[in-house]
């Protein structure tokens, strides 16, 4: 058991965990956040002790995410390791407690957007049959996209084009093939449509292992992503994960939009499926492979090939 009796001070303010048990030996919570974690868990439960402790953190996200044992039962500790812009504690946790009431995310014990701290329910999961991802995922975007607005906007077409203009000074291809892709692409920046109905609050970063099935729901988790931005990319997103053929398109629009989707919006989620195969990198489930995608747990039907990988 960690418990405070097994803190070691390197100074009068500064202390990290000491795990006895041999396996967590180098496992550690930072310095400069142990206050802040003694903090959450005093709150929370009225303890400093953890039964168990590991971590979990996977991906790209600078965040620790840990997963403790308090009096028998299993939570997620988040410490956000890097605050910025970017990754900014108020608005993410702001999302992730909307979400967390609207019951699409796990219930929130503790936040604290100073310290970068929060400590949620651990979900247990299952596999996520491909068949039942086609109904829930939709429906879930859905109670997303009709949460109160998010705190900030982040429209992925304005910063898609960003880069692609960094793109094209960065001399990797040749002028006149420069030339011809941008005639293109300014086409399509001009017919792209922008409207105001499709701005809402999205998730933006589901990803398989930010999407958790226990058996009977759906929960998502890491709103570091989240903001108010266009709709179609949530849907694009996910569409990549569990859409294989025009039925199945047909049937995860209709989830969404509860009736029969227009042309328009099939096309505006195809187009925008294809824009996300290119420039997000490819996401799966325990390593399986997409040929057994129908056979039990819900990954994306491209390959690598299809990314451009």
């Amino acid at each position: 058991m960690v418990d405070s009796e097994q803190i070691m001070y390197r100074s009068c303010r500064e202390a990290l965990f000491v795990v006895e048990i041999s396996e967590y030996d180098e496992l550690m919570i930072p310095r400069e956040k142990s206050a802040a974690v003694w903090r959450a868990l005093e709150e929370a439960f009225g303890t400093r002790s953890i039964e168990d402790i590991r971590s979990i953190t996977r991906g790209l996200s600078s965040d620790l995410v840990l997963r403790i044992v308090v009096r028998g039962s299993p939570y997620l500790l988040r410490i956000m390791t890097r605050m910025n812009e970017r990754n900014d504690p108020p608005r993410v946790f702001a999302c992730m407690k909307l979400a967390a009431e609207a019951g699409l995310a796990p219930r929130v014990l503790y936040s604290n957007e100073a310290e970068g701290v929060a400590i949620t329910d651990w979900i247990e999961t299952v596999p996520f049959p491909t068949a039942q991802a086609l109904v829930y995922l939709p429906a879930t975007l859905r109670g997303i996209h009709l949460l109160p607005p998010f705190p900030k906007t982040f429209n992925y077409v304005t910063a898609h084009k960003f880069f692609i203009w960094r793109l094209r000074t960065a001399s990797l291809l040749r002028e006149a093939e420069i030339k011809e892709v941008f005639r293109g692409y300014e086409r399509i920046c001009a017919a792209y449509p922008r409207l105001d109905a499709d701005l809402v609050s999205c998730h933006l970063n589901l990803k398989p292992e930010n999407i958790l099935f226990e058996g009977r729901r759906v929960w998502l988790i890491d709103w570091i992503a989240a903001f108010l931005n266009d709709r179609y990319f949530d849907l694009a997103i996910v569409a990549n994960l569990v859409v294989a053929n025009e039925a199945d398109e047909r049937t995860y629009l209709a989830v969404y939009f509860g009736q029969p989707p227009y042309e328009y919006q099939r096309a505006h989620v195809s187009g925008d499926a294809h824009v996300v195969r290119r420039s997000l990198p490819a996401a799966w489930f325990g390593g399986q492979t997409a040929s057994k995608r129908r056979e039990s747990a819900l990954v994306p039907r491209f390959s690598r090939a299809d990314l451009g990988g």
